[in-house]
C-alpha cells in the first residue's frame, strides 16, 4: 500500500477506542459480539486490524493477518485463551491481499471450517499464489517497459515475481461465495455484504445495521488511501473509475452514523465525510496529473502529482500501478492522449 494522502488542517473524523487499541494478539471488545485484534505487519503500516465475531455455535474470523510464525503464534494464543470452548466456524476474507488472506487456509484446516470470499478475489488469490519465481510472463515485462522501467528495474521485477505465495497459507480448494448485498447471519444479526472495486477486484465490507458499524477492510481507511493500481494481468483496466464509483455508491447506500472498523489505523466515525475526501483527493490528483502532462511524460515521471513524498524502491511497483490508474482514468475522460515510441514506451500528454 502506498501512502499517497495525508490530511492537513481540520479533520472531520471522530476517532473511537484509541486508548483501547489492543496489543498484538490481544482482544478488545468493540460491541456486543464484536472483538478487535491487531496482528503485526512488516513495513510502515506496522499492523493489520482483524476481527472476531461471536456466532451462535462458534466464532467467525474476518481477515487473518500475513502468514508468519509470529502471527500464527498470536492466533494460537487467542484460540487457547479466548474462544470459551467454541470453535471457529467460518473465516471471511475481505479481499485477496496477503495481510488479509495469509492465514485463512491454515485456520480453515485447523478448525475444519469454510472460507468465505468474493469470487473474483478467491480465484485471483489462488492464481497469484501459484505463480513461481520462474514463471515471469513476457507480456508483464512489456507492460513495465511501457511505463518507463529501466532494464535494471525490470530485472528487479523478475527477481520479486512469484513471491506472493510465500506470504499465504494455501487456500482451500473450495469456498463460500459472498455476493454484493448478500445478508449473512452472524450471531443472530444480519450483516450485509457491500462490495467495492478498485483496490481489489471485489472487496467485501460487512455492514451491521443493528450495531451501526461496518467492517471496512482497506476500502475506507481513515488517513491514507489504499493503492488503486493497474496490473499486468489487466493492462488496460480503469480501476480508478471503479474506485471513485464505489466510494459514491457507498456514500449513497450507507447511513452517516456508522462506526468504521478499518483494516489499518484507528476506528472512527464520519464515513460520509471520509468517502467524500477519498473522491476529492483523486479528482485533485487527476487535475495535477493533467497539468504535469503539458509535455510528454512516462508513467514513472508523474509520481510527484500523486504522492507527497519521494517514492523509494519498496514502493516503486505499487506507485507505478497507481500512476497508470490515474493515467487510464484521465485517458478515458479524454483529458490525455498516449503514444508509444519505437522502444515500446508510452508517452502521455494533454489531449
Amino acid at each position: 500500500m502506498v501512502e499517497n494522502m495525508s490530511r492537513r488542517g481540520f479533520d472531520p473524523l471522530t476517532y473511537r477506542f484509541v486508548e483501547e487499541a489492543p496489543e498484538f494478539g490481544h482482544v478488545t471488545r468493540i460491541a456486543e459480539g464484536v472483538y478487535w485484534i491487531r496482528m503485526p505487519l512488516p513495513g510502515r503500516l506496522n499492523h493489520i486490524n482483524v476481527w472476531l465475531l461471536e456466532d451462535k455455535d462458534g466464532w467467525t474470523i474476518v481477515d487473518t493477518g500475513i502468514f508468519t510464525d509470529d502471527v500464527q503464534k498470536h492466533w494460537k494464543t487467542i484460540f487457547a485463551n479466548f474462544l470459551n470452548g467454541k470453535p471457529v466456524t467460518r473465516v471471511i476474507a475481505t479481499h485477496l491481499h496477503t495481510d488479509h488472506t495469509g492465514n485463512a487456509g491454515w485456520i480453515c484446516r485447523e478448525w475444519g471450517c469454510d472460507l468465505w470470499m468474493s469470487r473474483a478475489d478467491f480465484y485471483m488469490c489462488k492464481t497469484m499464489a501459484n505463480d513461481g519465481p520462474s514463471d515471469v510472463p513476457d507480456d508483464a515485462i512489456r507492460f513495465y517497459r511501457r511505463t518507463g522501467f529501466t532494464e535494471e528495474r525490470l530485472d528487479r521485477y523478475r527477481q520479486r515475481f512469484g513471491h506472493f505465495g510465500a506470504s499465504i497459507s494455501p487456500l482451500p480448494a473450495g469456498y463460500q461465495r459472498i455476493n454484493d448485498n448478500q445478508y449473512i447471519d452472524i450471531g443472530g444479526r444480519e450483516w450485509r455484504a457491500v462490495i467495492g472495486h478498485g483496490h481489489a477486484p471485489e472487496h467485501v465490507c460487512l455492514y451491521c445495521p443493528e450495531l451501526k458499524l461496518i467492517i471496512a477492510g482497506d476500502q475506507i481507511l481513515p488517513k491514507i488511501t489504499p493503492n488503486v493500481s493497474v496490473q499486468p494481468s489487466e493492462p488496460n483496466a480503469n480501476p480508478l473509475r471503479e474506485w471513485i464509483n464505489s466510494c459514491s455508491r457507498f456514500r449513497e447506500a450507507l447511513p452517516p452514523n456508522l462506526l468504521v472498523l478499518p483494516a489499518h489505523e484507528s476506528l472512527y466515525e464520519g464515513i460520509h465525510e471520509r468517502l467524500t475526501e477519498l473522491i476529492d483527493w483523486h479528482e485533485v490528483a487527476l487535475e495535477k496529473l493533467y497539468e504535469m502532462c503539458g509535455e510528454p511524460v512516462r508513467a514513472v515521471d508523474v509520481f510527484p502529482a500523486l504522492f507527497k513524498s519521494k517514492i523509494t524502491e519498496g514502493s516503486y511497483f505499487p506507485a507505478t500501478g497507481e500512476a497508470l490508474a490515474h493515467l487510464h482514468c484521465a485517458l478515458e475522460r479524454r483529458m490525455l492522449t498516449v503514444e508509444e515510441d519505437e522502444s515500446g514506451v508510452a508517452w502521455w500528454r494533454q489531449a
